[in-house]
């Protein structure tokens, strides 16, 4: 039996658990489990959404971003003393420090089960010249190669992400190695919803350079020229990253007439109003921006990049770009532009397969499985 035990399920941001956890975290309550989640501080409103999933939640003290030692060693004694207070039978982490510092700290809590979700590779694992990534790529894999040894699992979202791990030696001792389908979208909550008139194209994404944002701001221009009644929508919110996007390059992108929204909240409305999905990023665990489009039966334009191209069958539900190419993308927004009958196939397509692949109840089922929770019963 599953009830009593506990699992404990670890994220940075509060808002990443209630947008991308929450099917797991209903699914493990529904299957008798104990359920926990933590992350950094959260409003209230997000506090009393996981609460009513029937999850207890605890505060985790993470930086969301810098390497700096001595707080890192802080948060992995914070992160014992949380795991000694709630007594977890299983911690689930994703993302890097949750993954890294979780899985030590859980080990040295004494935590029975230790699994990891790797759910993209981020900032640090995508070829660039700069120095701070290729020395954040270095320390990153230091400390992956010390923590996961010490997983009963690590679960990846693509191939891809599994096989540069693996080429980089940091699974070696790791007793089980999978994949799952992301971590799913609700059908029913993204329901398909009518085309518009015309093309409308729409990216959603933080603003930064390695989401592609600066190839979407070129292609769009050439776009307009030929299709002057082209809409182009922009949703994310500003980055204080390095290499996220000024604030005169946005205010330029609009001038010449790309409709930024911001942050939304509830991406539904404006992913009714478009009818491409565009995501020029250079590499992704599964793209959720994606997966919502599909489900609500939008084309998708993409790129050739590990996670992104998992998403797109090339010809069927849509195109696949090569990576940081403003003029391949212009091409393929463009082949669409000129064939709405094509865009709405593309879009049925998409939801077909968002059904069949990439259903949230059937994703957190088989995290689940591949994590060992079910060899569990009646230890």
């Amino acid at each position: 039996m599953t009830k009593g035990r506990k699992v404990l399920l670890l994220g940075v941001d509060p808002y990443s658990l209630v947008l991308f956890r929450a099917p797991l975290v209903r699914y493990l309550v529904q299957q008798g489990y104990d359920v926990h989640v933590a992350s950094m501080p959260g409003s209230a409103e997000q506090t009393a959404f996981l609460q009513s999933l029937g999850a207890q939640f605890h505060v985790a003290a993470f930086a969301r971003a810098g390497m700096n030692p001595l707080r890192d060693v802080r948060t992995v004694l914070a992160l014992r003393e949380l795991f000694l207070t709630v007594r977890p039978d299983v911690l689930l982490s994703y993302t890097s420090k949750p993954v890294i510092y979780g899985t030590l700290a859980a080990r040295w809590a004494g935590v029975g089960s230790r699994v990891a979700m790797i759910t993209g590779l981020g900032y640090s694992f995508i070829d660039g010249p700069e120095t701070k990534r290729q020395v954040a790529r270095l320390v990153s894999t230091l400390l992956y190669r010390l923590a996961l040894p010490f997983c009963n699992a690590v679960i990846f979202q693509n191939p891809d992400d599994r096989d540069e791990f693996a080429k980089r030696r940091l699974l070696q001792g790791v007793r089980s190695v999978s994949i799952v389908n992301g971590s799913g979208v609700d059908t029913h909550h993204y329901a398909v919803q009518t085309l518009p008139a015309g093309p409308v194209f729409l990216m959603m994404a933080r603003l930064i350079a390695d989401k592609g944002v600066r190839e979407f701001a070129r292609a769009c221009a050439v776009v307009r020229e030929r299709f002057p009644a082209a809409r182009f929508l922009l949703v994310g919110p500003k980055d204080p990253s390095p290499n996220a996007v000024t604030d005169a390059e946005l205010t330029q992108w609009e001038a010449d007439g790309i409709e930024y929204l911001g942050l939304v909240e509830d991406v539904r409305p404006v992913m009714a109003s478009a009818s491409v999905l565009v995501l020029p990023s250079y590499r992704e665990g599964t793209p959720r921006s994606v997966l919502e489009a599909m489900a609500m039966g939008r084309a998708i334009i993409t790129t050739d990049a590990p996670g992104c191209r998992e998403t797109v069958v090339e010809g069927v539900n849509g195109l696949l770009v090569p990576v940081r190419d403003a003029d391949g993308l212009a091409s393929a927004m463009l082949k669409l532009a000129a064939d709405p009958a094509q865009i709405a196939a593309m879009g049925q397509e998409s939801r077909r397969i968002a059904e069949q692949k990439y259903d949230a109840v059937a994703v957190a089922a088989d995290t689940a499985t591949k994590a060992g929770l079910f060899g569990m019963h009646g230890q």
